[in-house]
């Protein structure tokens, strides 16, 4: 990975965080099932703490995911999306393959992801259900989005 891009076909991925299309990745995440009615600036900070990937066609975004990591220990999966006409044809995996190529992140003690339902997009990569789900804790907020913001005093 010398250049910031890999090409197959007419697709191709990038990790440059400026040509991420960022109405296009929030027109398709705030209709997204974990992050609905996202606000623009949510995800404007979310690329810029996160390592963004982005595939385009010609210079059509048609699909992202984003890492959010320290590059030396974890990295959690994030907001990846594939536009729906383009799904069936390889190019989820290739995403995948591309994102865990990437030098940047090798060599993690961990390496995270939630999915309702793309458990089989992710398993041939070597991801499984927690090894240890008592040790696992969170704060879910479903809905945040959509809750007008709460007023500072």
């Amino acid at each position: 990975m010398h250049s910031n891009s890999f090409t197959r076909g007419d697709f191709r991925i990038t990790w440059d965080a400026a040509a991420v299309d960022v109405d296009t990745v929030l027109a398709f995440l705030s209709r997204s099932y974990w992050a609905t009615g996202m606000p623009r600036d949510v995800l404007v900070r979310a690329i810029a703490g996160s390592m963004p990937f982005s595939m385009f066609r010609g210079d059509a975004q048609v699909g992202f995911a984003r890492v959010i990591t320290d590059r030396a220990t974890f990295a959690y999966l994030s907001d990846v999306y594939l536009l729906e006409d383009y799904r069936g044809e390889g190019l989820g995996r290739w995403l995948i393959e591309v994102i865990l190529a990437h030098p940047d992140l090798q060599g993690l003690r961990r390496f995270a992801l939630t999915t309702r339902d793309a458990h089989g997009l992710y398993a041939p990569f070597g991801f499984t259900a927690l090894s240890a789900p008592d040790r696992h804790m969170e704060i879910v907020r479903p809905g945040l989005y959509q809750r007008p913001p709460e007023s500072a005093s």
